[in-house]
Order: structure tokens, then sequence, then C-alpha cells
């Protein structure tokens, strides 16, 4: 089996496999992981041909520690033998390359607006939320306490506009994306209301993006996501 990755990471660095652009794209993702969406949505909205090769992180393949051997996680995005990691930066780099249905404005200050907010979820929203997921006590109350201010910036950054991008979806929408799906398993698996009608345009925001058909389309099986964070739950959660 080892030989065999080899082979095709030989074949992959020394020819390209043309599919009918002329291009070759793979990307290195999991069944389950948010980040990894965030690149399918992004390359089924500019029509990009691909292919997804699902790893497991328990035992990390030769090709994925071989395109990303400093952070050796996914997703990885393979375009013509050159990896790119990290989901926000390979969602840059997809809208860069692909210049059909933008992703980010032509209007530096909009682009400025929309990374910021992106940041914003990675350094903010996720901490905490993985925080209300894990812990207990003290801990739990200052992680609902932060998580709720936080979402206040985000309701009033949504005032007026259907989407983070306004009317068309953006990188915000992209990077924000997990909440649409994971809000409603964390809430099922913990018990714990998380997003309620104090945030009415996030919650309609949940909607009108879980609803879109490029993103409806692509989530994981629910029942199976069920499962998964219900034993990470317990993991953090032991009975007593």
């Amino acid at each position: 089996m080892k030989q065999m990755e080899y082979l095709f990471l030989f074949l992959e660095q020394n020819c390209v496999i043309a599919n009918n652009m002329g291009e070759e794209v793979k990307l290195y993702k999991t069944w389950s992981t948010p980040f990894g969406l965030r690149v399918v949505w992004a390359l089924k909205l500019k029509g990009i041909d691909y292919e997804s090769i699902d790893e497991d992180l328990s035992n990390k393949s030769d090709l994925l520690l071989h395109y990303n051997p400093v952070y050796k996680k996914v997703p990885v995005l393979v375009h013509n033998g050159n990896p790119i990691s990290e989901s926000t930066v390979i969602l840059e780099y997809i809208d860069d390359t692909w210049k059909q249905n933008p992703i980010l404005s032509q209007d530096p200050v909009e682009r400025a607006r929309q990374r910021f907010w992106a940041k914003f979820n990675e350094e903010k929203l996720l901490p905490t939320i993985w925080a209300i997921f894990t812990t207990e006590g003290k801990d739990l109350e200052e992680a609902m306490a932060a998580w709720v201010e936080n979402l206040k910036f985000v309701e009033e950054e949504l005032k007026g506009k259907k989407l983070f991008g306004g009317e068309k979806m953006g990188l915000a929408d992209l990077v924000f994306g997990w909440l649409a799906n994971l809000i409603g398993i964390f809430e099922e698996v913990s018990g714990l209301k998380i997003v309620d009608e104090r945030y009415p345009l996030l919650l309609t925001w949940m909607q009108v993006f879980s609803e879109l058909p490029v993103i409806k389309e692509t989530w994981p099986p629910h029942d199976k996501m069920i499962t998964k964070y219900r034993a990470l739950y317990e993991k953090y959660h032991p009975a007593k």
C-alpha cells in the first residue's frame, strides 16, 4: 500500500492528468470537516471539476504529509501539483485563480470587510463554540457569555443584508457556513440553546445559506454527524 502511495506521488510530481480544462485539481479533506466544506463550496460556486480525497486523520496518508508537512492537516488543495494549505488561504487562491463567480469584491474596502469577518470567525467564534462544547461549570458560563457578546457583533453586521456578501455569497459566508449546520448538531447533542431568538438576522441567514442549492447538496449525513459529535461530547463530559 505504501509503495502504491509513493508511486502516485511520483506520478503527480512528474505529470499532470488533464481534465476537460487541462487542469488537475484535488482536495484532501475529511468527510465531516467544516474547513474542507468551505473549499468544496468555493469550487462548486466556480464550477471547477475536482477530485475529492477523504483522509483518515488517525492514519494520515503519506501524500497528505507530503503536501502539508508543516501542519499535517486538512484541507489541502493540490492544483496542477502545487499544494495550498489552510482553508481561508485556499479560498482566496481559488478566487484569484478562477475569476468566475467571485467571492471577494473588487472594492478594496469590501474585500477588507470580508477578510475581517473571516478572521473574526476564526479567532472569536470557533474557539468560543469549542469551549461551550467541551467545558462545564464556570468555564462553560464564561464561554456562553463570550458567545453572546460575539453574536451581537454578527447580528449587527447582518443588518440590511441577505448574506454577509450582500445579495451574493462572499468569503465571510463561506467561512461562517459551519454555523448553519453544526449549531443544530451541537444543540441536539449538548441540550444547550446556542443561537436563539435574540439573533433573528443570524437565524434567517442560517436558513437562507443552508437552503442554497450548492450548499444544501453538500451537507454531511446528519445521523452520522450526530453520532460523531455525541461521542466527542461524551469524551469531554463523562458520566459521573
